[in-house]
């Protein structure tokens, strides 16, 4: 007997599995449909592993630093394979906790590849979801009245530069690697290539980032990116920029060498492995769109404000859908999406309120439009920037490069954006995250007071800077 939903979501990544409890929430009865393990990239293969490794290499770094608080430490060693058990553990739990939650919201999990089918017996519309099973047993048929897409996205690489993940890694291998190389090439230096350099080089690895643009991280403002290119480079990490990886000239025996050009001349790296981190891709095959009414652009998925598309029974959200590829953002769509569904009235995502982070040594996030993006846009715009070094608690911590920045129209004292660099960062933003959302001024950031010593201090300062009249600076 096939058996009926009223929503089945195809993909338990942190989009679907948060889209579907909000769905039980409402009464509704829901199925996902996950080929993998529920959680999703960000769970198993992005955010929760990657920033797992990352603590490991700040805690060794800050041991191996310890004598500048007066902490005399002796025989430090990094045991990696430690490292990845912490890792895996951390992973297992918050994955039992996800099961926990559909178990707790009545949702059903099939573990298998779903595929939406066209108009058929089942239904007289597109929609009705085959489960296929790795162990070839007989494809299960379940019947929606409503379907959300979640299927995420898988690393891209570059024609010729196959990834074996032995000598050329996406981020999904090098999160398994069983040891540390001596060095590597990242190609690519946007947000996860610049999280894996600083990292691996707290770990003490020759790191090289090889970047096709002459900015790296070049949808942060580029005052960031320049702090972040200077703190990763006085911690040992080398940066060439404008370079255009030769894939043919890729090379791969006891290590790896790989040309690049740049600036018309030929330059020969080598290194133990290489890490190609050149974006993401949507998956968008096999999953049964051509069965449907459903427009593709550029590989995305496309949706109205609700994340409908065209197929109005047919939902999509996260990043098979483009824009702000973050699992944050993914939740909060399929909580919309679901919400419109049942009739909710839900209000539209405003894209500029939302915080993105970057959690590098040092960490950085932004909110907003950047000084670059608010002058094409036509503001007249006025800054204000107080650094960490002026910050008590920064000094306290031993870490106080970077800044905080506030982007301001000059016309109306409404905040366009704010970008951090600088310790905890990525802690903090959700401050400037609700004065976006509240169409905050600085003068009424400035009126909170923040409490003395702690590095949100820097937001008061940052806020009075506007005026240039910052205390402390």
């Amino acid at each position: 007997m096939t058996k009926e939903y009223d929503l089945v979501v195809i993909g338990g990544g942190t989009g679907g599995y948060v889209a579907a409890i909000r769905a039980s929430q409402l009464g509704m009865q829901v199925a996902i449909v996950e080929k993998g393990e529920l959680g999703g990239t960000c769970l198993h293969r992005g955010c929760i592993p990657s920033k797992a490794l990352l603590r490991s290499a700040q805690v060794y770094r800050q041991t191996m630093e310890a004598a500048d608080f007066g902490i005399e430490t002796k025989d430090t060693t990094l045991n990696f394979v430690k490292v990845q058990e912490r890792k895996n553990d951390v992973v297992k739990k918050l994955h039992q906790g996800v099961q926990g939650l559909m178990k707790k919201g009545k949702i059903d999990v099939y573990e298998g590849f779903g595929r939406i089918l066209g108009p058929s017996i089942f239904s007289p519309i597109p929609g009705t979801i085959s489960i296929e099973y790795e162990n070839g047993e007989e494809n299960t048929m379940i019947v929606p009245n409503n379907v959300l897409i979640a299927t995420g996205s898988t690393p891209k690489s570059l024609p010729g530069l196959d990834i074996d993940e032995s000598f050329v890694m996406s981020s999904d291998g090098a999160l398994n690697m069983e040891e540390l190389p001596k060095s590597i090439i990242i190609v690519g230096g946007g947000v996860i290539g610049i999280e894996w350099a600083s990292m691996l080089r707290d770990f003490g690895v020759n790191v090289t980032v090889v970047e096709y643009l002459d900015q790296i991280l070049p949808t942060e403002d580029e005052t960031v990116a320049k702090e972040v290119e200077k703190c990763l480079k006085q911690k040992g990490v080398t940066f060439v920029k404008g370079a255009n990886v030769l894939t043919d000239t890729l090379s791969k025996d006891e290590n790896v060498t790989i040309d690049a050009e740049i600036k018309g001349e030929h330059k020969t790296f080598k290194a133990d492995k290489i890490l190609v981190s050149v974006g993401r891709k949507a998956n968008t095959t096999n999953i049964g769109l051509e069965n449907t009414d459903i427009n593709v652009e550029k590989g995305f998925i496309q949706t109205n404000k609700y994340f409908q598309t065209k197929q109005s029974h047919i939902y999509a959200i996260g990043d098979v859908i483009g824009g702000m590829q973050l699992a944050h953002v993914a939740s909060h769509e399929g909580k919309v999406a679901v919400e419109h569904m049942a009739s909710q009235d839900p209000l539209p995502i405003e894209y500029t309120t939302i915080p993105s982070c970057i959690y590098s040594n040092p960490e950085a996030a932004r909110v907003g439009l950047t000084e670059e993006q608010a002058k094409t846009q036509g503001y007249e715009i006025k800054i204000g920037k107080f650094p960490f070094n002026a910050i008590g608690k920064a000094l306290v911590h031993g870490e106080s490069d970077g800044f905080v920045k506030i982007v301001v129209d000059k016309n109306t004292e409404d905040i366009l954006g704010i970008h951090m660099v600088g310790p905890h960062v990525t802690d903090m933003i959700s401050e400037a995250g609700l004065a976006k959302v509240l169409d905050a001024t600085p003068w009424e950031i400035a009126q909170s007071i923040h409490p003395h010593p702690t590095l949100s201090e820097v937001m008061e300062e940052g806020a009075l800077a506007v005026e240039g009249i910052q205390i402390h600076g």
